[in-house]
């Protein structure tokens, strides 16, 4: 088994600790891993993404071109990553600020709307962790012992006590993602 993973958003939304997570998790799990990350000079407000690989198998290269799962959290990234999607991939978006929304019919697309959730749950800061419930949901390659170990890891002891409210974001973003029809998404953008 081999995860190729694309996490893109804007600084600031946990883009990056949500791929050391997952890496921390895979790590957890006895697996290969590779942790790559991108972003522009302004950080907080400008793109950022990251690469990880989750594999059984050793790791050839952590620079990939196209993904089996694209996380991606702002307009940009949409536009800019969901043609990297392998066909039959998966394609996961918060749909706050999403004017385009993805439109391929040989991926299977789902929409956690996290930023709602987070702001409606007063759970800002755990944004990125809805975000990883969703995935875990989606694609259970890692498993939630796991990534709590992994955040742990990540996370300095200072804020070992925001574990609780970490794993309950985990928990409602496994709740709130749901599949999306191509043809059903353009629509709703359409009507409304």
């Amino acid at each position: 088994m081999t995860e190729e993973i694309i996490i893109a958003g804007f600084g600031g939304q946990g883009v990056l600790s949500m791929g050391k997570i997952l890496a921390y998790s895979g790590m957890m799990m006895g697996k290969e891993v590779s942790w790559m990350p991108s972003y522009g000079p302004e950080m907080r407000g400008g793109t950022a993404n990251v690469t990880v690989i989750i594999s059984d198998n050793r790791i050839s290269s952590p620079v990939l071109h196209e993904f089996d799962t694209a996380i991606l959290l702002n307009q940009q990234s949409v536009t800019k990553f969901e043609s990297m999607v392998k066909p039959g991939g998966v394609l996961i978006y918060d749909g706050n600020g999403i004017v385009s929304h993805p439109t391929r019919k040989d991926i299977s697309i789902y929409r956690v709307d996290a930023s709602e959730e987070a702001v409606r749950s007063n759970m800002q800061k755990t944004f990125n962790m809805i975000v990883t419930g969703a995935y875990m949901k989606v694609k259970p390659i890692v498993h939630m012992a796991d990534v709590l170990k992994g955040l742990k890891s990540s996370l300095p002891s200072r804020h070992h006590h925001l574990l609780p409210s970490n794993e309950k974001a985990i928990e409602k973003g496994m709740e709130i993602v749901v599949p999306v029809n191509v043809v059903s998404a353009n629509c709703c953008v359409n009507c409304h």
